[in-house]
């Protein structure tokens, strides 16, 4: 029989799509790059240990020592520049100052109460380079929770910041009699430069661990007082190092944020990832709406960073164009990357559409955490996710994470009554994320919060899926869908019930923020008089453009139209049960965030909604088809048990 044969034309086609397909199906490319991301992160982080050069200190002295990067630029900072060598020789004058004028040793630790500075940087190094551990205080503390963070951190010498000196009060002081509270005015900084750069011997750095202390940083306390996490010298060259490799970042990038430097996503993924790839690091004081996209043309950044609700300010600002040409200036700039979390569905898109972003770089993880998820988005494949994956990689590292169905009641996995242990939430199936700990050795990827066992061993869960298994705890309800998707839930504690079923804040949020009137939404429950659970409440700022000109309280109360239209709008994104049951207007134009642009919810779920407890925000509740005012009476009526929601 004659055998017949495929011309190529037809058949080089059908291969190309069957690979693409399967690639598509497998995530193998995407994979790939992770991997390729992440080998080399580990091969030179074991180099580095066994030549006794895991301080990131040495990733600095080798590039400012280098003929061929010693006059690259590093840092950049307002109106400054600072190239590898001259950033080198300023650290090592501060050592020295810190050292013989302050007497800094070996494995002490100094906080440093900074706003991002460059001076914050040094100081930075400096201690590093002494073999010293910098403690990185919340520069917006005051009170109580600053003593509690010097407290935490067991220092004897805290470095201010003089823009924020005045946040260290009296109170304070007389708190901590026994530490000294320096402020680094310019007076001091040069005095520090008087100094010679003298580098201090490798012995100060010497006996460093891949689970020995890099840097302290604190939690947002968003739920009490902050928490001090341990970073390890392993996560901060293996985060900083795979991140680089990871986004792609080139020597001559330029990495900018305006993120705070006291937190670990600027300090890990932003200053400690630039410093890997050999690019320069430019930042801002703080973040501000008005003057960010004006720094990151000034910069000619390449990457900016994002956290929390970051991306959704930018884009609620008014478009602005150039006073010469008349040009719009939203896409006047180079980058090519925005990298971050907590970036919302509801803004992904819009975000990078207004200004021209070609990829988000998103990902999840906390300071503390032993793993993270990593979504590089380039299209609407993984719009909102906070980390996907493929076949290769859950084969390889698939094992190191699980998603368990959650208590909601006793917010703790849920556990098999025969057997006490965990079952596995079914793809789709929204469940707390975990990551694996080697059991008979915890600390070696969970080193937990300095001097706080109670804390620490509360984010430790064992026997859950063996006897003698380990895993870590994120608090976080996630889901993760067939195609390999990863999607932010709800924070377990957030997550509500009410009509008996589990209401997800943040996907509440996120149709909220839909309708066309909402700049920003945070939803949470409340308790309301007569009925069991929480009723959903959604705190709104609105687009001055919905607000009623005759509203009582100088225009601020959203129009007619605007409560009628959002009212529609939930009823027809939402199912009944996680309908916002009541609305309260934020008259002050803003949410309450963290320093970092994640919002606080602690406060708005204990005043709840009862007239005279809200301020002066106004509350709405819905009924039939609009939201309406909600009064003194109608609370009544709810204690009463007149009314049933």
């Amino acid at each position: 029989m004659a055998t017949s044969h495929l011309p190529l034309s037809i058949t080089l086609p059908a291969v190309a799509a069957a690979a693409a397909y399967l690639n598509a199906k497998t995530l193998f490319s995407y994979d790939f790059n992770l991997l390729a991301s992440i080998v080399p992160t580990i091969t030179w982080a074991g180099w580095w240990k066994s030549r006794g050069r895991l301080n990131i200190f040495y990733r600095l002295e080798d590039l400012a020592t280098s003929k061929s990067t010693e006059n690259r630029v590093f840092l950049r900072f307002e109106d400054k520049t600072y190239t590898y060598a001259q950033a080198y020789d300023t650290s090592l004058r501060y050592a020295d100052w810190l050292k013989t004028r302050r007497g800094v040793q070996k494995g002490e630790m100094v906080a440093l109460d900074f706003q991002n500075t460059d001076t914050f940087i040094f100081l930075l190094i400096a201690l590093w380079s002494l073999g010293a551990v910098p403690a990185l205080i919340n520069y917006n503390l005051t009170g109580k929770p600053l003593a509690h963070c010097v407290k935490k951190a067991t220092a004897r010498l805290v470095l201010v910041d003089p823009s924020v000196a005045e946040n260290v009060g009296e109170d304070v002081r007389a708190e901590l009699g026994q530490v000294s509270f320096e402020v680094v005015t310019p007076e001091m900084e040069a005095q520090m430069l008087s100094h010679d750069a003298v580098r201090p011997p490798d012995e100060d750095r010497a006996n460093v661990t891949p689970d020995g202390m890099g840097i302290l940083i604190y939690t947002s306390g968003t739920t009490g007082l902050p928490k001090a996490a341990i970073v390890s010298w392993a996560k901060i060259a293996v985060v900083g190092g795979f991140t680089s490799r990871w986004v792609g970042t080139k020597k001559s990038d330029v990495f900018y944020t305006a993120m705070p430097l006291y937190h670990s996503t600027a300090m890990l993924l932003g200053f400690a990832h630039a410093l890997s790839a050999g690019a320069t690091f430019a930042m801002s004081r703080k973040f501000s709406t008005s003057s960010f996209w004006d720094d990151v043309r000034k910069h000619d950044a390449n990457i900016i960073q994002y956290v929390g609700e970051t991306c959704r300010y930018l884009l609620s600002a008014a478009a602005r164009t150039d006073p010469v040409t008349g040009e719009s200036l939203d896409r006047k700039h180079n980058v090519r990357v925005a990298f971050g979390n907590g970036l919302r569905p509801d803004v992904w898109n819009r975000f990078k559409e207004r200004f021209g972003i070609e990829t988000i770089a998103e990902f999840y993880g906390a300071t503390e955490g032993s793993f993270a998820t990593w979504n590089l988005s380039r299209n609407d494949y993984s719009m909102g996710a906070i980390g996907r994956s493929g076949t290769l990689y859950n084969m390889l590292l698939g094992r190191s994470v699980a998603i368990v169905e959650v208590d909601h009641d006793t917010e703790l996995p849920l556990r098999e009554p025969a057997t006490g242990l965990c079952r596995r939430a079914p793809r789709g199936v929204p469940g707390e994320l975990l990551f694996r700990l080697p059991p008979g050795d915890v600390e070696s990827r969970f080193q937990g919060y300095y001097g706080d066992k109670e804390a620490t061993s509360k984010k430790i869960m064992l026997n859950v899926f063996a006897r003698g298994d380990a895993w870590f705890r994120t608090g976080d309800v996630v889901r993760w869908d067939a195609e390999g998707r990863v999607y932010f839930h709800d924070r377990i504690g957030d997550t509500f019930r009410w009509k008996s079923e589990n209401v997800s804040t943040a996907e509440v949020a996120h149709v909220v923020g839909l309708h066309p009137a909402v700049l920003e939404a945070n939803v949470y429950g409340v308790e309301v008089p007569g009925h069991e659970g929480r009723a959903g409440c959604a705190a709104v700022v609105f687009k001055p453009e919905a607000l009623s000109a005759s509203g009582g309280n100088g225009g601020g109360l959203p129009s007619d139209k605007t409560l009628r239209t959002l009212a529609s709008h939930v009823r027809a994104g939402l199912p009944k049960y996680a309908l916002p049951l009541f609305l309260r207007v934020v008259s002050c134009g803003a949410i309450q965030t963290t320093g970092t642009n994640k919002q606080q919810k602690m406060s708005l779920r204990s005043e709840g909604v009862e007239p005279g407890r809200t301020g002066a925000d106004e509350v709405f509740w819905l009924k039939g088809d609009s939201y309406v005012r909600f009064r003194a009476e109608d609370w009544k009526a709810l204690q009463g048990g007149r009314v049933k929601l």
